[in-house]
Protein backbone atom coordinates (compact mmCIF):
# COMPACT_ATOMS: atom_id res chain seq x y z
CA UNK A 1 0.00 0.00 0.00
CA UNK A 2 1.74 3.25 -0.84
CA UNK A 3 2.11 6.21 1.15
CA UNK A 4 -0.68 8.56 -0.52
CA UNK A 5 -3.31 6.39 0.13
CA UNK A 6 -2.32 5.82 3.56
CA UNK A 7 -2.32 9.56 3.91
CA UNK A 8 -5.98 8.90 2.75
CA UNK A 9 -6.82 6.15 5.38
CA UNK A 10 -5.52 8.63 8.22
CA UNK A 11 -7.88 11.44 7.07
CA UNK A 12 -10.84 9.05 7.02
CA UNK A 13 -10.00 7.45 10.23
CA UNK A 14 -10.42 11.31 11.48
CA UNK A 15 -13.46 12.02 9.75
CA UNK A 16 -14.79 8.87 11.51
CA UNK A 17 -13.73 10.00 14.93
CA UNK A 18 -15.41 13.19 14.10
CA UNK A 19 -19.39 11.45 13.04
CA UNK A 20 -20.16 10.84 16.85
CA UNK A 21 -19.59 14.23 17.93
CA UNK A 22 -21.35 15.59 14.36
CA UNK A 23 -24.64 13.94 15.34
CA UNK A 24 -24.53 14.58 19.01
CA UNK A 25 -23.93 18.91 18.17
CA UNK A 26 -25.96 19.10 15.12
CA UNK A 27 -28.51 22.16 15.94
CA UNK A 28 -26.84 23.39 19.17
CA UNK A 29 -25.59 26.29 19.93
CA UNK A 30 -21.65 26.57 20.75
CA UNK A 31 -20.30 30.46 22.01
CA UNK A 32 -16.73 31.14 20.95
CA UNK A 33 -14.42 33.76 23.12
CA UNK A 34 -12.09 35.06 20.83
CA UNK A 35 -9.37 37.20 21.83
CA UNK A 36 -5.56 37.40 22.55
CA UNK A 37 -2.71 36.58 19.87
CA UNK A 38 -4.82 34.78 18.33
CA UNK A 39 -6.93 37.83 16.81
CA UNK A 40 -3.56 39.45 15.66
CA UNK A 41 -2.50 37.09 13.60
CA UNK A 42 -3.46 37.10 10.25
CA UNK A 43 -3.07 33.34 9.41
CA UNK A 44 -4.65 32.08 12.95
CA UNK A 45 -7.84 34.51 12.28
CA UNK A 46 -8.28 32.85 9.02
CA UNK A 47 -7.80 29.41 10.78
CA UNK A 48 -10.52 29.82 13.14
CA UNK A 49 -12.74 31.40 10.73
CA UNK A 50 -12.73 28.19 8.28
CA UNK A 51 -13.35 26.20 11.83
CA UNK A 52 -16.68 28.26 12.52
CA UNK A 53 -17.56 27.68 8.61
CA UNK A 54 -17.02 24.29 9.24
CA UNK A 55 -18.93 24.27 11.97
CA UNK A 56 -21.61 26.03 10.69
CA UNK A 57 -21.92 23.80 7.38
CA UNK A 58 -22.58 20.58 9.25
CA UNK A 59 -25.51 22.12 11.56
CA UNK A 60 -23.85 23.62 14.71
CA UNK A 61 -24.50 27.10 15.74
CA UNK A 62 -21.99 29.20 16.18
CA UNK A 63 -21.78 32.56 17.87
CA UNK A 64 -18.61 34.88 18.02
CA UNK A 65 -18.11 36.98 20.75
CA UNK A 66 -15.04 38.64 20.34
CA UNK A 67 -12.87 41.25 22.38
CA UNK A 68 -9.89 43.04 20.65
CA UNK A 69 -7.96 44.45 23.96
CA UNK A 70 -4.32 44.61 22.50
CA UNK A 71 -5.65 46.90 19.41
CA UNK A 72 -7.19 49.14 21.96
CA UNK A 73 -3.92 49.61 23.89
CA UNK A 74 -2.09 49.91 21.05
CA UNK A 75 -4.80 52.70 19.51
CA UNK A 76 -4.55 54.14 23.47
CA UNK A 77 -0.90 53.89 23.42
CA UNK A 78 -0.40 55.92 19.86
CA UNK A 79 -2.63 58.60 21.12
CA UNK A 80 -0.95 59.21 24.15
CA UNK A 81 -3.20 57.60 26.95
CA UNK A 82 -1.67 55.16 29.57
CA UNK A 83 -3.88 51.46 29.51
CA UNK A 84 -5.32 50.82 32.82
CA UNK A 85 -6.39 47.56 34.47
CA UNK A 86 -7.76 46.24 37.68
CA UNK A 87 -8.66 42.40 37.85
CA UNK A 88 -8.37 42.30 34.72
CA UNK A 89 -10.49 44.64 33.72
CA UNK A 90 -9.91 47.49 31.73
CA UNK A 91 -10.16 51.16 33.38
CA UNK A 92 -12.57 53.68 31.10
CA UNK A 93 -13.05 57.06 31.15
CA UNK A 94 -14.83 58.86 28.33
CA UNK A 95 -12.18 59.17 25.74
CA UNK A 96 -11.42 55.04 26.27
CA UNK A 97 -14.82 54.63 25.70
CA UNK A 98 -14.61 56.35 22.46
CA UNK A 99 -11.22 54.00 21.34
CA UNK A 100 -12.98 51.26 22.31
CA UNK A 101 -15.75 51.51 19.98
CA UNK A 102 -13.82 52.61 17.36
CA UNK A 103 -11.47 49.89 17.21
CA UNK A 104 -13.99 46.88 18.24
CA UNK A 105 -17.10 47.91 15.88
CA UNK A 106 -15.06 49.74 13.08
CA UNK A 107 -12.28 47.86 12.88
CA UNK A 108 -12.09 44.59 14.47
CA UNK A 109 -15.87 43.38 14.07
CA UNK A 110 -15.67 44.16 10.66
CA UNK A 111 -12.39 42.29 9.72
CA UNK A 112 -13.92 39.35 11.26
CA UNK A 113 -17.37 39.53 9.30
CA UNK A 114 -15.13 39.93 6.13
CA UNK A 115 -13.02 36.69 6.51
CA UNK A 116 -16.07 35.22 6.66
CA UNK A 117 -16.94 36.14 3.90
CA UNK A 118 -13.12 35.12 2.01
CA UNK A 119 -13.91 31.58 3.74
CA UNK A 120 -17.05 31.28 1.90
CA UNK A 121 -19.15 31.62 5.28
CA UNK A 122 -21.89 34.45 5.52
CA UNK A 123 -21.65 36.43 8.92
CA UNK A 124 -23.03 39.43 10.34
CA UNK A 125 -21.41 41.94 12.42
CA UNK A 126 -23.22 43.76 15.87
CA UNK A 127 -22.89 45.45 18.76
CA UNK A 128 -24.32 44.76 21.78
CA UNK A 129 -25.92 47.66 21.77
CA UNK A 130 -27.61 46.91 18.44
CA UNK A 131 -31.54 45.03 19.28
CA UNK A 132 -31.11 45.80 23.01
CA UNK A 133 -28.60 42.35 22.83
CA UNK A 134 -26.76 43.83 25.74
CA UNK A 135 -28.60 45.58 28.38
CA UNK A 136 -25.89 46.80 30.95
CA UNK A 137 -25.28 48.93 34.32
CA UNK A 138 -22.04 50.56 35.26
CA UNK A 139 -19.87 48.15 37.37
CA UNK A 140 -19.50 49.28 41.27
CA UNK A 141 -16.07 50.19 42.32
CA UNK A 142 -13.62 47.25 42.66
CA UNK A 143 -11.47 46.29 44.87
CA UNK A 144 -7.81 45.79 44.08
CA UNK A 145 -6.58 42.57 43.54
CA UNK A 146 -10.06 40.85 44.31
CA UNK A 147 -9.37 41.48 48.05
CA UNK A 148 -12.44 43.81 49.59
CA UNK A 149 -10.04 44.62 52.46
CA UNK A 150 -8.00 46.82 49.84
CA UNK A 151 -8.72 50.33 48.39
CA UNK A 152 -11.62 50.16 45.57
CA UNK A 153 -11.18 52.11 42.04
CA UNK A 154 -13.77 53.40 39.99
CA UNK A 155 -13.43 51.49 36.52
CA UNK A 156 -15.71 54.57 34.75
CA UNK A 157 -17.78 53.14 31.85
CA UNK A 158 -17.14 49.43 32.51
CA UNK A 159 -20.39 47.76 32.53
CA UNK A 160 -21.87 44.50 34.20
CA UNK A 161 -24.37 42.69 31.83
CA UNK A 162 -28.13 42.71 33.47
CA UNK A 163 -30.02 40.79 31.28
CA UNK A 164 -29.18 39.19 27.17
CA UNK A 165 -31.85 39.67 24.60
CA UNK A 166 -30.66 36.59 22.06
CA UNK A 167 -33.88 36.99 20.05
CA UNK A 168 -31.22 38.72 16.86
CA UNK A 169 -29.03 36.31 17.75
CA UNK A 170 -31.37 33.49 17.18
CA UNK A 171 -33.09 35.48 14.01
CA UNK A 172 -29.63 35.77 12.49
CA UNK A 173 -28.27 32.21 13.17
CA UNK A 174 -31.65 30.44 11.84
CA UNK A 175 -30.95 31.95 8.83
CA UNK A 176 -27.74 31.17 7.43
CA UNK A 177 -25.84 33.77 9.22
CA UNK A 178 -23.01 33.05 11.75
CA UNK A 179 -23.49 36.16 14.19
CA UNK A 180 -20.47 38.13 15.58
CA UNK A 181 -21.04 40.35 18.58
CA UNK A 182 -18.45 43.18 19.87
CA UNK A 183 -18.39 43.68 23.44
CA UNK A 184 -19.79 46.84 23.84
CA UNK A 185 -23.36 47.21 25.84
CA UNK A 186 -25.62 49.84 26.57
CA UNK A 187 -27.43 50.95 30.03
CA UNK A 188 -31.42 52.13 30.27
CA UNK A 189 -29.80 55.86 29.20
CA UNK A 190 -28.31 54.34 25.93
CA UNK A 191 -24.94 55.05 27.37
CA UNK A 192 -22.33 52.84 25.60
CA UNK A 193 -20.06 50.49 28.31
CA UNK A 194 -17.35 48.55 27.84
CA UNK A 195 -18.08 45.08 29.00
CA UNK A 196 -15.41 42.30 29.56
CA UNK A 197 -16.14 39.98 26.19
CA UNK A 198 -14.84 37.02 28.32
CA UNK A 199 -17.84 37.80 30.55
CA UNK A 200 -20.55 38.87 27.32
CA UNK A 201 -19.59 35.02 26.23
CA UNK A 202 -20.20 33.25 29.49
CA UNK A 203 -23.82 35.14 29.92
CA UNK A 204 -24.48 34.66 26.37
CA UNK A 205 -23.66 31.40 26.69
CA UNK A 206 -26.52 30.72 29.16
CA UNK A 207 -29.01 33.01 27.24
CA UNK A 208 -28.71 31.18 24.31
CA UNK A 209 -28.64 27.78 26.05
CA UNK A 210 -25.05 26.76 24.23
CA UNK A 211 -23.88 22.70 24.50
CA UNK A 212 -20.37 24.83 24.67
CA UNK A 213 -18.78 27.71 25.63
CA UNK A 214 -14.87 27.55 24.33
CA UNK A 215 -12.78 30.41 24.78
CA UNK A 216 -9.65 31.52 22.34
CA UNK A 217 -6.71 32.66 24.17
CA UNK A 218 -3.23 32.69 23.66
CA UNK A 219 -2.25 30.61 26.30
CA UNK A 220 -2.48 26.76 26.43
CA UNK A 221 -4.86 26.46 29.44
CA UNK A 222 -4.79 26.70 32.83
CA UNK A 223 -1.78 25.76 34.45
CA UNK A 224 -0.77 25.17 38.86
CA UNK A 225 2.50 25.12 40.85
CA UNK A 226 2.71 21.66 42.17
CA UNK A 227 6.08 20.42 43.72
CA UNK A 228 7.90 24.10 42.44
CA UNK A 229 7.06 23.25 38.89
CA UNK A 230 4.13 24.52 36.98
CA UNK A 231 2.26 21.39 35.52
CA UNK A 232 -0.94 21.97 32.83
CA UNK A 233 -4.37 21.02 33.86
CA UNK A 234 -6.86 19.47 31.26
CA UNK A 235 -9.89 19.25 33.52
CA UNK A 236 -10.45 21.57 36.60
CA UNK A 237 -13.87 21.85 38.94
CA UNK A 238 -15.41 24.89 39.62
CA UNK A 239 -13.93 24.26 43.56
CA UNK A 240 -10.99 24.29 42.01
CA UNK A 241 -10.67 27.17 40.33
CA UNK A 242 -12.77 29.27 43.01
CA UNK A 243 -9.49 27.95 45.69
CA UNK A 244 -6.76 29.17 42.65
CA UNK A 245 -8.19 32.50 42.45
CA UNK A 246 -8.40 32.98 46.33
CA UNK A 247 -4.97 31.79 46.72
CA UNK A 248 -3.42 34.07 43.69
CA UNK A 249 -3.00 30.96 41.21
CA UNK A 250 -4.99 32.63 39.05
CA UNK A 251 -4.79 36.27 38.31
CA UNK A 252 -4.73 39.41 35.90
CA UNK A 253 -6.67 38.53 32.76
CA UNK A 254 -7.02 34.88 33.36
CA UNK A 255 -9.28 35.44 35.83
CA UNK A 256 -12.09 37.07 33.76
CA UNK A 257 -11.74 33.66 31.49
CA UNK A 258 -12.19 31.61 34.13
CA UNK A 259 -15.22 33.81 35.49
CA UNK A 260 -16.38 33.02 32.17
CA UNK A 261 -16.61 29.74 32.31
CA UNK A 262 -17.82 29.49 36.06
CA UNK A 263 -21.56 31.82 34.74
CA UNK A 264 -21.72 29.61 31.82
CA UNK A 265 -22.08 26.34 34.23
CA UNK A 266 -23.73 27.53 36.45
CA UNK A 267 -26.51 28.77 34.10
CA UNK A 268 -26.68 25.42 32.89
CA UNK A 269 -23.70 25.27 29.83
CA UNK A 270 -22.97 21.59 29.47
CA UNK A 271 -19.26 22.31 29.10
CA UNK A 272 -16.72 24.98 29.42
CA UNK A 273 -13.35 25.08 27.93
CA UNK A 274 -10.29 27.53 27.55
CA UNK A 275 -8.16 26.27 24.79
CA UNK A 276 -4.58 28.07 23.01
CA UNK A 277 -5.75 29.95 19.93
CA UNK A 278 -2.48 30.16 18.53
CA UNK A 279 -3.07 26.49 17.52
CA UNK A 280 -4.31 26.14 14.04
CA UNK A 281 -7.00 24.62 14.02
CA UNK A 282 -7.94 24.28 17.71
CA UNK A 283 -11.38 23.94 17.48
CA UNK A 284 -11.68 21.40 15.19
CA UNK A 285 -9.38 19.41 17.81
CA UNK A 286 -10.80 20.10 20.64
CA UNK A 287 -14.39 19.41 19.66
CA UNK A 288 -13.98 16.37 17.06
CA UNK A 289 -11.38 14.72 18.56
CA UNK A 290 -11.48 12.41 21.91
CA UNK A 291 -8.25 14.43 23.28
CA UNK A 292 -9.11 17.46 23.04
CA UNK A 293 -6.58 20.40 23.59
CA UNK A 294 -6.78 22.76 26.18
CA UNK A 295 -8.54 23.13 29.84
CA UNK A 296 -11.92 21.93 30.39
CA UNK A 297 -13.96 23.66 33.04
CA UNK A 298 -16.52 21.39 34.59
CA UNK A 299 -18.80 21.19 37.66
Amino acid sequence: MNQEVLKNISKAEVLVEALPYMRKFTGTYFVIKYGGQAMVNRALMESVIVDLVLLKYIGIKPVLVHGGGKEVSELMEKLGKKPQFVNGLRVTDDETMEIVEMVLMGKVNQDIVSLFNQQGGKAVGFSGRDGGILQARRLEPQPVNGNSGDETVDLGRVGEIMQINPSLIHTVSDNGYIPVISSIGADLNGESLNINADHVAGEMAVALKAEKLIVLTDVDGIYCTREGRQEFISAISQNEIKAMIMEGSISGGMIPKVESCLMALDGGVRRTHIIDGRVPHSLILEIFTDAGIGTMVKQ
